[in-house]
């Protein structure tokens, strides 16, 4: 059995309502999960002789991707093949400065979630942004381009020269997306 921790406010989401998600990512699945609300705890169900092991880590992504501010919808994403969730954590760019959160949360969704926007456009990656962390759900190809255009705003470049990064990696996904390899 595995077991992963989600923030209180989200385990909602997880079960859903009337238990929608989560008997959705069962039937999905084909493994139990059990959920303490009182703790934000998911438990996974895998040592059945059927249970998929990488179904179980998926399973695991789906319910991360969620707690991190995850649509169910959009974390569902991650049961395909060639789906990956990756999870940044600003604090690691900011060090313990709080008051520097705010303003680097706010550069990386941009006036009016513009800069988030033109990201998820452009690269085809699902992205949120969630206290301390900015997650992506994406492809392998479109998901190292992302999580680069981020990294840029994190370090301080301009937003223009990020939206410039990403339109000169448009056609290479676009390749990509057509299913040739680069």
């Amino acid at each position: 059995m595995r077991s992963i921790r989600v923030p209180q406010d989200r385990v909602g989401a997880i079960i859903g309502p009337k238990g929608s998600t989560k008997r959705q990512i069962q039937k999905i699945s084909g493994i139990k999960i059990d959920i303490d609300t009182e703790e934000g705890e998911v438990m996974i169900h895998d040592e059945a002789e059927l249970a998929d092991p990488l179904m179980a880590l998926k399973i695991m992504d789906v319910i991360k991707a969620i707690g991190r501010g995850f649509s169910p919808e959009r974390a569902f994403r991650l049961f395909d093949d060639d789906e990956y969730l990756e999870i940044v954590d600003l604090k690691e760019f900011v060090g313990g400065r709080n008051n520097q959160l705010t303003r680097i949360r706010g550069r990386l969704i941009g006036q009016n979630g513009k800069t988030r926007r033109i990201i998820e456009d452009l690269t085809g990656v699902e992205m949120t942004i969630y206290g301390n962390t900015v997650a992506l759900i994406g492809s392998s190809v479109s998901m190292p381009v992302a999580k680069h255009a981020i990294e840029l705003i994190l370090n301080g470049s301009e937003h223009a020269t990020v939206y410039r990064y990403l339109e000169g990696e448009r056609p290479k996904l676009r390749i990509a997306e057509l299913g040739f390899e680069l």
